[in-house]
C-alpha cells in the first residue's frame, strides 16, 4: 500500500522569525519518497511557509484520511496565543498579536489524527519555541497524540532575535538521502548526534506511538499541581460567529470545561498525568467529517476582533496586580521577557526562588524549579555566563539530593549548563566553569556520545598560551 507524506515548513515573515524554516525542503525534496515514507511507493505533499491556517487543515485532514502509512515532517516556531495561551505553528503572516488568527493551533493536528489506525502515523518535529513558548513547555507537554510515533527536537530561541536554521530537520533529511531509512529510534538519534553542543539545550522528544503510551514532552520538569487552561480551538472553523462566541463566553465563565489528562514522555519513560480539575484543558471532539465552506473560509473572515484579546504590551510595571502577579507569575515573567524587561523577569523569578526555599528548602524541587526558570531566564538576556552557572548549580544540587545521574531531569541540567558554556567568549571565565562541568560530566556523560571529550578538547584550547 502507498505511503502519503505530508512536507510542512513555516515560519513568519520578517522580524518575528525565530527559525528559516523553509530551507530545510529543498534538502528533504532531494530524498525518494519511498525513503521518506518507508513504503514501497509514496505520495508526497509540500507546503513551504503557508499563509493561512484554514490551507494547512485542508491538506493535513485529505492526508490524514489517505490509506496507508503517513508521515509528516514539520519545520518552524511555535507561539502561544494570547487568549487561551496555547502552542500554535507560526505561518507567514504570524505575528505575537494575531496567533489566534493567523496561526495553526497544534490541537488541530492531534485532532486530524486522532482516527487513525494506530502504529501509522510517523511525525517528524523541528521546532523552535518563543520566549513565552519556552516557559510554557515546562508544564505542559507537547500533545501530539498518544498512538503516533512522534520524533524530534523543539529547541529554545535564538539569541539576540536571530534566525535559526533547522539543523535537526536537515540531519534527517542527510541521512535519508543515502537511500537507507534506519528505525526511527535509530534515525532520531543520528540526527541528534549531528547537532552537537548546539543541541544540549534541546527538549527531545523521542515516543514510539504505543497504544497507551504517553504523548511526547520534554525534559523540563512538571510541577506537581495540576495545571489548568482553556479549551483549544476547534478545526472546524475558527470562532466567527457572535453567539458562538458568547456562548462560549459564558462557557469559560461558569467554568464548565472538560476534563482531561494530559500525558507526558519523560526520558524513556511515560506518565499519564490524570485526575485533573474541571477546569483543565481538553480539546473539544471534533467529528470525523468537516464541511467544505469553513476549509475554504480565509482567517481574515473567520476571525473575531483583535481588540478584545491583544493586552497592552507597553503597560507597567510587569505585573497589573498582587493577585495576578500570585495567581500566574509564569506569565507575568514571560510578558516581561517579551517586552525587553530582563531583569524585571529575573527578579521576579528570584522573589519565587526565595519563597520556595524558605518553604521547601534550597534543594526542593520547588526551588529548583525557580532556578531553572532563571537560567532560561539569563539565556534568553543574552547571559551565557549566569545561565551556565545556574544549570550546573540545579545539576549539582539534584545529584546532592540523590538522584542518579541518569535521571532525565539531571541529564537535561548538565545539557544545558554545556550549550551554555559553549556560548561564553571569556576565556578565564570559561576555563572556570568548564572545569566545573567537566567533573559534572564525568558522572553525567548523557545520551550523546562525545559530551566529555568535547570538553576536555575545548579547555585544553582555552589553556593560556607559554
Amino acid at each position: 500500500m502507498p505511503g502519503t507524506v505530508l512536507l510542512l515548513a513555516a515560519s513568519p515573515v520578517g522580524k518575528g522569525r525565530l527559525v528559516d524554516a523553509a530551507s530545510v525542503l529543498p534538502v528533504l525534496a532531494a530524498v525518494a519518497p519511498p525513503v521518506l515514507s518507508g513504503t514501497e511507493t509514496a505520495n508526497v505533499v509540500e507546503l513551504a511557509d503557508p499563509l493561512e491556517p484554514q490551507a494547512v487543515l485542508t491538506r493535513l485532514r485529505a492526508a490524514a484520511t489517505a490509506p496507508g502509512p503517513l508521515t509528516v515532517f514539520i519545520t518552524g516556531q511555535l507561539q502561544l496565543d494570547r487568549k487561551q495561551h496555547l502552542p500554535h505553528l507560526a505561518l507567514a503572516r504570524t505575528t505575537p498579536a494575531t496567533v489566534r488568527y493567523t496561526a495553526f493551533p497544534w490541537a488541530w493536528i492531534r485532532e486530524e489524527l486522532r482516527l487513525r489506525v494506530p502504529g501509522t502515523t510517523t511525525l517528524l518535529l523541528d521546532l523552535h519555541a518563543d520566549a513565552e513558548t519556552w516557559q510554557w513547555l515546562r508544564a505542559h507537554p507537547l500533545d501530539s497524540g498518544r498512538t503516533h510515533a512522534v520524533y524530534g527536537r523543539i529547541a529554545p530561541p535564538p539569541p539576540r532575535r536571530g534566525v535559526a536554521v533547522p539543523t535537526y530537520m536537515k540531519a534527517v533529511a542527510t541521512v535519508l538521502r543515502s537511500g537507507y531509512r534506519p528505525p526511527l529510534e535509530q534515525l532520531h538519534q543520528e540526527a541528534v548526534g549531528r547537532l552537537g553542543a548546539e543541541g544540549y539545550a534541546d527538549v527531545l522528544l523521542a515516543s514510539p506511538g504505543l497504544v497507551g503510551a504517553g504523548a511526547p514532552g520534554g525534559s523540563a520538569p512538571r510541577p506537581p499541581s495540576a495545571l489548568k487552561g482553556p479549551r483549544p480551538q476547534t478545526p472546524d472553523g475558527l470562532e466567527n460567529d457572535r453567539s458562538r462566541e458568547g456562548a462560549r463566553s459564558r462557557k469559560d465563565t461558569d467554568g464548565s470545561q472538560m476534563d482531561a489528562g494530559h500525558s507526558q514522555l519523560d526520558g524513556s519513560r511515560s506518565q499519564l498525568d490524570s485526575g485533573r480539575s474541571q477546569k483543565d484543558a481538553a480539546p473539544s471532539p471534533m467529528g470525523a467529517g468537516g464541511s467544505q465552506e469553513g476549509a475554504d473560509r480565509s482567517a481574515k473572515d473567520t476571525a473575531p476582533s483583535l481588540k478584545d484579546t491583544a493586552p497592552d504590551w507597553d503597560s507597567d510595571p510587569v505585573w497589573d496586580s498582587d493577585s495576578d502577579r500570585d495567581s500566574d507569575p509564569h506569565t507575568a515573567i514571560a510578558t516581561a521577557v517579551q517586552a525587553g524587561r530582563h531583569a524585571a523577569a529575573d527578579a521576579l523569578a528570584a522573589e519565587h526562588e526565595q519563597a520556595a526555599v524558605r518553604a521547601h528548602g534550597r534543594g526542593s524541587e520547588q526551588a529548583l524549579h525557580w532556578t531553572e526558570v532563571r537560567a532560561d531566564l539569563a539565556m534568553l538576556a543574552g547571559d551565557p555566563v549566569r545561565s551556565c552557572r545556574a544549570w550546573l548549580a540545579v545539576a549539582s544540587a539534584r545529584l546532592a539530593a540523590g538522584q542518579s545521574p541518569g535521571v532525565p531531569a539531571v541529564e537535561a541540567a548538565v545539557d544545558r549548563a554545556h550549550h551554555q558554556w559553549g556560548q561564553i567568549h571569556d576565556p578565564a571565565t570559561a576555563r572556570e566553569l568548564g572545569l566545573a562541568l567537566a567533573e559534572l560530566r564525568a558522572r553525567v556523560p548523557g545520551r550523546r556520545a562525545g559530551a566529555l571529550d568535547h570538553v576536555r578538547k575545548q579547555l585544553l584550547q582555552l589553556q593560556p598560551q607559554g
